[in-house]
């Protein structure tokens, strides 16, 4: 039986606004070290949106703009600009050369593009884009961290105490798996384990077994077969304080069975074009796609496309 197609794109940007400082901690360990995390940090996924629209690249949404306070500059903030890319692109070093010119030219403030890959590749790794001209110079040079990097340290992620390297270690097994549902329905069952075994409150639980379940598609008949041994576990004295199974059920609107898997892919698909349209959707419509019917998600699916804004779709 073929495995379901794999999503990075929800699942990545879910982990980065939730678990933020975690992720630059991680990946990018010298910014995460002159940011000043006693101020708040903010995110500007709207104003990005605005960005990329005013440089007409609609299409090609980067993933986060954040406003952070930096060590140097006590009340000074400046901007991270921060793109996850899932596979290779010839134009993805222009792009984000474009992007930050394009803040910049918007706040006057210092941005900082950083760059995710989690392509299949070993090769590909774009750290610039520039031209000459004339005597003139125009560069940007960018940070590049590779998931590939890390697929010989399997193991050693997994004894790795921040929340990314569990992230990284799903999705390299994610793609380690993408042709045996066997491996993949056992790792995925050893990830739900650890999260567990971690101690971390309940919250933190289901936020990353939410990514990680998006993350490792799984057919029904072993989707079912994991959900029962979580289950299973939950109920033992191991982890009684856990009751997440219903919860992250609901999050990510898990259906099993034919019809109900296809209008599964109409909840999320719809999510993804409301996303690309009108930025981030807040919780309770993330809960009325989860919930909605076939008739609903195909009323909303048709609203999209004379909506000028999400209210116009859900009324």
């Amino acid at each position: 039986m073929p495995l379901p197609i794999d999503a990075y794109d929800t699942p990545w940007k879910e982990a980065v606004s939730r678990y933020f400082p975690e992720f630059m901690a991680f990946y990018f360990s010298d910014a995460h070290a002159a940011i000043d995390w006693g101020q708040p940090y903010i995110f500007l996924d709207k104003e990005l949106a605005q960005v990329v629209q005013d440089a007409e690249l609609g299409k090609r949404l980067a993933d986060q703009l954040v406003q952070v306070a930096t060590l140097s500059g006590g009340q000074e903030w400046v901007l991270v600009h921060i793109e996850v890319q899932g596979g290779r692109d010839s134009g993805f070093a222009e792009r984000i050369f474009t992007y930050n010119y394009r803040l910049y030219d918007r706040y006057r403030r210092p941005v900082a593009s950083l760059a995710l890959l989690a392509d299949k590749g070993a090769k590909w790794r774009p750290t610039g884009f520039g031209y000459r001209l004339f005597g003139c110079a125009m560069r940007l040079d960018f940070p590049v961290v590779k998931l590939s990097d890390y697929a010989g340290r399997i193991e050693e992620l997994l004894l790795d105490p921040n929340p990314f390297a569990l992230v990284t270690a799903a999705h390299l097994l994610t793609q380690k798996s993408r042709r045996d549902t066997t491996a993949r329905g056992a790792a995925k069952w050893r990830l739900a384990r650890l999260l567990y075994q971690r101690n971390w409150d309940k919250q933190r639980i289901i936020d990353l077994f939410s990514v990680i379940d998006w993350m490792m598609r799984l057919p029904a008949d072993l989707e079912a077969e994991l959900w029962r041994d979580i289950q299973e576990w939950e109920r033992s004295d191991t982890m009684p304080y856990v009751t997440s199974v219903e919860r992250i059920g609901l999050e990510r609107g898990l259906k099993l069975g034919r019809e109900e898997g296809r209008q599964e892919g109409q909840s999320l698909l719809l999510a993804r074009q409301l996303t690309k349209r009108f930025g981030p959707l807040p919780e309770h419509i993330q809960q009325r796609l989860a919930q909605a019917s076939a008739v609903q998600l195909e009323m909303w699916a048709e609203a999209v496309l004379d909506a000028s804004k999400l209210s116009d779709v859900f009324g």
